[in-house]
């Protein structure tokens, strides 16, 4: 199997540690390890001083799947598979694709959701959201055939930040049902839909051929313990899941299964954490893309904190986001990363330090004439 380059990853590697304003981070503010360890309890505090630096349980801590597991409503922690968050889907492609399997996706979307597919030796159709970005479910089921295998979903979506209803989504996996199809949906930004009414089930809970992937990377605030999981009511799909794990990663890192562990115990605090953070920046941000409408078609997103905004210029994106990181330390996110063919970018706001970022931005604008 030929892996392709990860064009996302690279263009983070390029620029992300060079460049001071990460305007197209899809993270939340990251916490401290100070702040997540005042909120463990006595008896997690003590775990944590004396914990052993040894090898873990290759599926996860029997305690942080228990934890886990009151995140759904079918799911026991058997049904729980703890890794990284990249490694998850690189797994799941791998145990359930085989060359010529036939791929639905959302597009664009996280490289690795349809490119490992891809690699595989499957055709992926690309299922695109609409001019004011939205999925219409009616173009996905334009886009199954008698011969697929796979529908690949993620919602809230990465870009755009678009979501869809449940009804749509019941939808979805009543298709799936129908045609024996198998689905993997990426639900890292789970828990991040501003309006709570529009939070979505997890496809796991409503699916018995269904892995979702989850993780305390986006909604956490926790990219840096790589703590993400799988979940399926399939044992068939959980057992082949564990076995190949034993090729990868064979098991977890200990420090971060049990400051995993702490920040689910804390899950209620932590979600209301990044959702203050990001309900403040998205006002900052509409305002400042609507003083600039010569420049954005902004169009709002319904969850996560990313929104995916058309920009406004003659000349090619890749060369703009570039000049912007050179002249001004701000990173952004050109539609080229995504394979995408529209003119957008990526833009996050999860960050604190975003009206510092807004400014810097706007002092770059003004220098400039949005039709050159």
């Amino acid at each position: 199997m030929k892996i392709s380059p990860f064009k996302l990853e690279r263009y983070f590697d390029k620029y992300e540690f060079s460049a001071p304003y990460l305007l197209s981070s899809s993270d939340c503010e990251p916490l401290r390890l100070n702040e997540l360890l005042e909120l463990a309890d006595e008896k997690s505090r003590e775990e944590w001083d004396v914990l052993k630096l040894g090898y873990t349980e290759s599926q996860g801590d029997p305690t942080f799947r228990s934890e886990i597991s009151k995140l759904y409503s079918s799911i026991s922690q058997e049904d729980v598979l703890v890794l990284v968050p990249e490694e998850g889907i690189f797994i799941a492609m791998n145990v359930l694709l085989d060359q010529g399997d036939h791929v639905v996706t959302t597009f664009p979307g996280y490289q690795s959701l349809y490119q490992v597919a891809e690699d595989i030796g499957c055709p992926i159709s690309k299922w695109e959201p609409d001019q004011n970005l939205k999925f219409q479910v009616q173009d996905l089921k334009a886009l199954v055939t008698d011969n697929t295998k796979l529908i690949v979903i993620n919602f809230p979506h990465n870009p755009t930040g678009a979501l869809i209803s449940e009804n749509d989504l019941i939808e979805i996996v009543n298709i799936a049902r129908e045609k024996g199809i198998t689905i993997f949906s990426d639900e890292m930004y789970r828990f991040m839909e501003y309006d709570e009414k529009d939070r979505l089930p997890s496809v796991s809970d409503l699916y018995e051929n269904a892995i979702s992937l989850f993780g305390l990377s986006k909604t956490f605030g926790l990219p840096g313990l790589r703590m993400g999981w799988l979940t399926t009511q399939n044992k068939k799909f959980m057992e082949d899941l564990i076995t190949f794990k034993d090729y990868t990663t064979i098991c977890n890192n200990a420090p971060g299964e049990k400051l995993g562990t702490i920040a689910l115990q804390n899950k209620s605090k932590l979600i209301q954490r990044s959702l203050k953070i990001i309900q403040s920046n998205l006002t900052l941000l509409e305002d400042f893309a609507q003083h600039h409408n010569e420049w954005f078609l902004w169009k709002t997103p319904k969850a996560g904190s990313i929104a995916f905004p058309e920009l406004k210029i003659k000349g090619t994106l890749m060369d703009f986001c570039q000049d912007l990181v050179k002249e001004k330390g701000i990173m952004l996110l050109p539609h080229n990363v995504y394979d995408f063919s529209r003119k957008h970018v990526r833009v996050g706001f999860g960050r604190k330090n975003l009206p510092e970022v807004l400014n810097v931005f706007e002092e770059y604008l003004k220098e400039r004439n949005p039709a050159k």
